[in-house]
């Protein structure tokens, strides 16, 4: 099983490049970082898990790609991700970019984890039709894969529309990084199916998983696409106070990646966090 981290960083916490640094050094396989580009003042939407309250820290996460590429030049194996980028709320041609850098300038160590938006008062702010952010989403993403794999793409949707370009630089991984849907329910199983390379819920316990993933292969298999090509990755697994039986439990339901959350990674206490996960986890 492989095990990454979600970190929560900050201007308050630890950095970037040293919680990816040590990160790697005591053997986890991959960090993420999550993604709000702007945080409403005034917001009626609730967190959709736990007790709906949003934690101040969402107000405060800085840009995923810029702290990826300090944790990229501060590590040599680790992957790095986004958990998630919120693809509507970003011009695609610019993206297509980043991650193309990003990915190369790593050696192909970026994993694309994709996500529509689930704040809808920010949605709104950065110009997305919240009814329709993943068909948005969808769009972008097919016109972000024309622009890694063509010398020269442009594109003619509903919602994204640009004259060929040349974007460069392309990839290092071909055809483009493994692109990991990041949402639950039906809607989220068919967008994996229609454009993911993954998919990868929050929260599900083993016996959840394991009746998406059922629904998830039945999905593939009417679409003619290969169930077991697609790598599943959990964030935020139900420990249930047993870690190594969760391990098991996981890796039965199909899972791939468990990604641990929920670590301050204050300065004073990020790497007692980090080894407290890395012995429970890791081993």
């Amino acid at each position: 099983m492989k095990i990454g981290i979600l970190a929560w960083c900050a201007e308050h916490t630890a950095d970037f490049a040293t919680v990816a640094a040590r990160a790697e050094a005591l053997g986890f396989e991959s960090i993420f970082l999550a993604e709000h580009p702007v945080f409403p003042a005034q917001i009626n939407t609730r967190l959709p898990r736990g007790d709906g309250k949003i934690p101040e820290v969402y107000a405060h996460i800085p840009d995923p790609f810029i702290g990826l590429a300090f944790a990229a030049a501060a590590t040599r194996r680790i992957k790095l991700g986004t958990g998630v980028c919120l693809v509507p709320e970003r011009d695609p041609k610019v993206l297509a970019k980043e991650v193309a850098t990003l990915d190369l300038y790593s050696g192909g160590r970026f994993i694309f984890g994709i996500g529509a938006g689930w704040l809808r008062e920010e949605s709104e702010i950065m110009g997305v039709d919240f009814p329709r952010r993943w068909a948005m989403t969808r769009e972008c993403v097919a016109a972000m894969k024309e622009l890694w794999t063509r010398p020269e793409a442009g594109f003619n949707g509903e919602f994204i529309r640009f004259k060929p370009i040349r974007c460069y630089p392309k990839p290092a991984q071909k055809p483009y990084p493994p692109i990991h849907v990041g949402a639950t329910g039906e809607r989220a199983l068919k967008n994996t199916v229609a454009m993911g390379d993954g998919w990868c819920p929050i929260g599900l316990d083993p016996g959840q998983l394991a009746a998406e993933l059922a629904k998830l292969r039945r999905l593939c298999d009417e679409a003619g696409r290969d169930f077991g090509a697609l790598e599943i990755s959990i964030y935020n697994p139900a420990a249930e106070g047993d870690p190594r039986r969760a391990l098991e439990r996981y890796a039965q339901a199909g899972a791939h990646r468990l990604v641990l959350m929920n670590a301050t990674l204050a300065p004073d206490r990020y790497q007692r966090e980090l080894e407290d996960f890395a012995r429970d986890w890791i081993g």
